[in-house]
């Protein structure tokens, strides 16, 4: 059997509802129109692994720009491997550049060895226009550690959306 709800108490539900929805919303919008100003698919990303150290630590979230045509020697940047979800942080080592295209070579600062063993597999370089997702130009300390917490314990994944649903629900206004 359904509750019965008063008008009042109808009302109520609702708007916490389309709060809900335009809490959402604005940080769809809000992301979206960060990735057509960096033109990047993810501006922002976490620093998951200590291959950077000590230029990055692990947790650090970074902040990325894809708007320039080239990238020199020495920037960090971001990247996808085929087959792979997750992004990789990394400093360019070399490069290539024809008039069509330029070729990455990578390296964690933390690391011993290049990058060739992350690639797919026989390849030997990044193309610069379809596998990097962008170069850092800024970070802030620690804050990624929420999310490292989140996409790692199972548990505390449910406690934030148990958290919040309760909160939710008894939200008065």
């Amino acid at each position: 059997m359904l509750p019965q709800f008063s008008g009042a108490q109808l009302r109520q539900s609702l708007t916490q509802a389309l709060n809900f929805c335009l809490v959402l919303t604005t940080a769809f919008m809000f992301w979206k129109g960060l990735s057509v100003v960096t033109d990047s698919p993810s501006p922002i990303v976490v620093v998951l692994s200590g291959s950077m150290e000590p230029a990055f630590q692990r947790g650090d979230i970074l902040f990325l720009w894809n708007r320039e045509a080239r990238v020199k020697v020495g920037d960090i940047v971001v990247y996808n491997v085929k087959g792979r979800d997750i992004p990789i942080v990394h400093r360019v080592v070399r490069n290539h550049v024809s008039s069509k295209n330029q070729l990455l070579l990578t390296k964690g600062d933390n690391n011993a060895m290049d990058d060739v063993d992350l690639y797919a597999h026989k390849q030997y370089y990044l193309d610069r226009q379809s596998e990097v997702i962008g170069a850092v130009k800024g970070y802030v300390p620690w804050v990624g550690y929420a999310t490292i917490l989140l996409s790692e314990n199972l548990w505390a994944k449910y406690a934030l959306l148990a958290g919040m649903g309760f909160l939710a629900m008894v939200q008065r206004e």
